[in-house]
Formats: C-alpha cells, sequence, structure tokens
C-alpha cells in the first residue's frame, strides 16, 4: 500500500464560463498538504477566476473539483457553505474586509462564525495581527487604514482559524518589502508547521520563487512551471498550454 500522502485539493479538466466567454479551460491541479504553491500569469490570463473556482467560489462550467477526497458538486449548499467558511481561507486581491467593523472583529470574523464568543474569538486574533505588524490599530475601523494596512487585516482574518487550504489572491500586492515578507512568512510557517495548503495567485515573482510548485496561466490554460518537481503523487497535475 502507497504511503504517500492523499492530495487535499484536486481540480479535474474545469472550465471557467461568463457567459460566451471561457475563462478558464481544461485546468488540473493538484495541491498537497503542508504545500505551497504560486499561479503567475499576465493580468486576464484567467488566474483569479481559477483560484475562485478551486475556492468554491465559482462553480465550474465543465470538470469537477474536490477537496479531501469530495467533489463540490457532490455537496449541499449547505454543506458547501460549511466548507468554505471552516476550512479554508481567503485573501481576496481587495481585501473584501467589512468597514463598519474594527481590525480585531474583522480578523475574528471566522471564530465567530464558527461559534466562538467574542472574547476568545479577539484574544485568538491579537497574535496574528501583531505578527503582521496590525496589534496597535486593534480598535480602529477599516475605514481608517491604509490599503497595505487593510491587506494584512484581510490576511490575519484567512489564517486566524488555521484553516486547511488558504487561497490568496494577489496577497502582497499593496504592500511594501518588509510587510510582504511578513505576509509571505506567515504563509510558509502555517505550511511547514501545520500542514496548511496554500495557493498563491501572484505577479510578484519573489513570491513565486518561495512556492513548492507554481503554475503558469496564458489564455485560461494552464501549465506547470519547467524545471518543477511534480507532487507526492507523481501525478501529471497540469496540462500544457496550447
Amino acid at each position: 500500500m502507497s504511503s504517500d500522502p492523499a492530495p487535499v485539493l484536486r481540480a479535474r479538466g474545469i472550465d471557467v464560463r461568463y457567459g460566451a466567454q471561457l475563462a478558464v479551460q481544461g485546468a488540473d491541479l493538484t495541491l498537497m498538504p503542508g504545500e505551497v504553491v504560486a499561479v503567475t500569469g499576465s493580468s486576464g490570463s484567467g488566474k483569479s477566476s481559477l483560484l475562485h473556482c478551486l475556492a468554491g467560489v465559482l462553480a465550474p462550467a465543465a470538470g469537477s473539483v474536490s477537496f479531501e477526497g469530495r467533489e463540490y458538486g457532490a455537496l449541499g449548499d449547505e454543506e458547501l457553505s460549511a466548507l468554505r467558511r471552516e476550512r479554508f481561507g481567503y485573501v481576496f486581491q481587495h481585501g473584501e474586509l467589512l468597514p463598519e467593523l474594527t481590525v480585531e472583529e474583522n480578523a475574528s470574523l471566522p471564530l465567530r462564525l464558527a461559534g466562538q464568543r467574542k472574547g476568545p474569538a479577539h484574544r485568538a486574533a491579537t497574535p496574528v495581527l501583531e505578527r503582521l505588524g496590525m496589534g496597535e490599530f486593534v480598535r480602529r475601523r477599516v475605514s481608517q487604514l491604509s490599503g497595505g494596512q487593510a491587506q494584512r487585516v484581510a490576511v490575519a482574518r484567512a489564517l486566524v482559524h488555521e484553516p486547511a487550504v488558504v487561497f490568496a489572491d494577489e496577497p502582497t500586492g499593496a504592500l511594501d518589502s518588509v510587510n510582504a515578507a511578513a505576509v509571505l512568512d506567515e504563509f510558509l510557517t502555517l505550511a511547514r508547521d501545520r500542514g496548511t495548503a496554500v495557493l498563491l495567485v501572484t505577479h510578484d515573482e519573489g513570491v513565486a520563487s518561495h512556492a513548492d510548485r507554481r503554475y503558469v496561466m496564458c489564455d485560461g490554460r494552464i501549465s506547470l512551471g519547467r524545471g518543477v518537481p511534480s507532487p507526492a503523487t507523481g501525478e501529471a497535475t497540469a496540462r500544457s498550454a496550447s
């Protein structure tokens, strides 16, 4: 019997459509526990659409996505919502924070949604915010923050409940080099110490260089970066760009 770990996330032949437009075509991708994977490509290549499909936000027009062996299409709406809320962490390109809430309220939101009381949830969020340089701003509202500060709060929110998978869309795009390094270190620590799988969509070559594997997207098609090893399963994980 093989001792290789099972993929935490697997996509097979997925298409993503917006009306008649095919944004992602025939994408295959495998994500292993504790692995950091980067997806790079030019603007409009389909990177964000792919990430949203893998994260269960968009339903594929064709193909399938599974988490720990269970296909999203086989889950009811409540099961899929619980999966996204409890097992996934998200860092979207524009933060998507709630402006009426404070920094600590935004960062602790996944714990509150899981039923944790306000005090313990806020205390759990504090060390994550401190590591990201936001400890002194916990009482501020999001509307009082700079774009880079708000992005660091979004990263804290994605990590506070120690998800199985983190999906990050340009997580360092609004950050200077010091804070970008702090964010990247959080992702790498989660992967190394807790076995969290991290999927990064990024234009930043420095960020992509820290990934265990790298995919490249072009015109909606995905391919494995040159010289990059396949995951532990040995399976072919990306179709060649045509």
